[in-house]
């Protein structure tokens, strides 16, 4: 049931919750760091779990334990990365864009943010990002976008992949949270409209996701559906699962802004 609201209650709405903007911008940090640095540094071969190899148009998904982290790498060409994921011990708390977002005021989602669950809790820090060009807006292709992007070509497309990846974890369609496009050059011009930036990103970027609670991480490696190349050629990309080390108690992560602290609070409720 809508309730209409006066012009009174509207203004005061809006009044209380820019206080509220002000006070998280205020505590956030006044710069993030810096974009790693490139080419990828190797990971120490003894801590490396699994690397898996996705084709271009193909999908994969695995489960990693708290405290273990995933690069995801480009290597020589550029590929967006479609991510998902769910709690390992109670898949209906899965990753929300919307949450991320909106409690760190911001979808330049870079090094030293988090990803948050539907339940308030950290899924992931983001320890390395040599990009800082992910998009958390647009969603990924479908057979339809394809359809209209590649006509008369046999293509993949994300929403398929991702079911696929879902029904293989005994999930549905339902499941499916919003996805996280990794490495697309996404930003919105002065009139609102969705624009690729190509220019911010190149081939051989890279991102290390740190797991913070026990996850299940879904991955399709599909064009994302503004990528202006009218060829259908996604490049292979390198998934690398490995132990990662403890996070400080200066963890930038951790400490960037009150909602991450109370989302890491949060965690630690799972684990007590």
């Amino acid at each position: 049931m809508h309730i209409r609201r006066s012009a009174e209650e509207i203004a005061a709405n809006r009044q209380r919750y820019e206080e509220h903007q002000r006070k998280g911008l205020e505590f956030a940090p006044k710069a993030l760091p810096q974009p790693s640095p490139l080419p990828a540094p190797a990971i120490d071969a003894g801590a490396i779990i699994h690397s898996e190899t996705i084709p271009g148009g193909w999908y994969w998904s695995t489960a990693l334990k708290r405290g273990e982290s995933i690069r995801i790498d480009q290597g020589d060409a550029a590929s967006t990365i479609a991510l998902v994921a769910w709690n390992a011990a109670d898949t209906s708390e899965r990753l929300n864009l919307v949450d991320t977002v909106k409690v760190q005021w911001t979808t330049a989602l870079g090094k030293g943010r988090v990803i948050f669950s539907d339940m308030g809790r950290v899924m992931f820090s983001i320890v390395e990002d040599s990009s800082g060009a992910h998009d958390c807006l647009m969603g990924g292709s479908t057979a339809a976008s394809n359809a209209a992007k590649y006509p008369n070509v046999k293509t993949r497309n994300t929403r398929d992949n991702l079911v696929l990846v879902a029904g293989k974890l005994g999930l549905e369609r339902r499941d499916i949270p919003a996805i996280l496009n990794l490495f697309a050059p996404v930003r919105i011009d002065d009139t609102g409209e969705f624009q690729w930036r190509g220019k911010l990103s190149n081939s051989g970027d890279y991102v290390e996701l740190r797991a913070e609670m026990d996850l299940i991480a879904g991955f399709s490696n599909c064009p994302h559906p503004l990528d202006p190349d009218p060829v259908y050629a996604p490049k292979a990309v390198t998934v690398t699962r490995f132990r990662s080390a403890p996070p400080t108690a200066d963890d930038l992560s951790r400490t960037a802004t009150a909602e991450a602290v109370r989302g890491f609070e949060n965690n630690a409720l799972i684990l007590a």
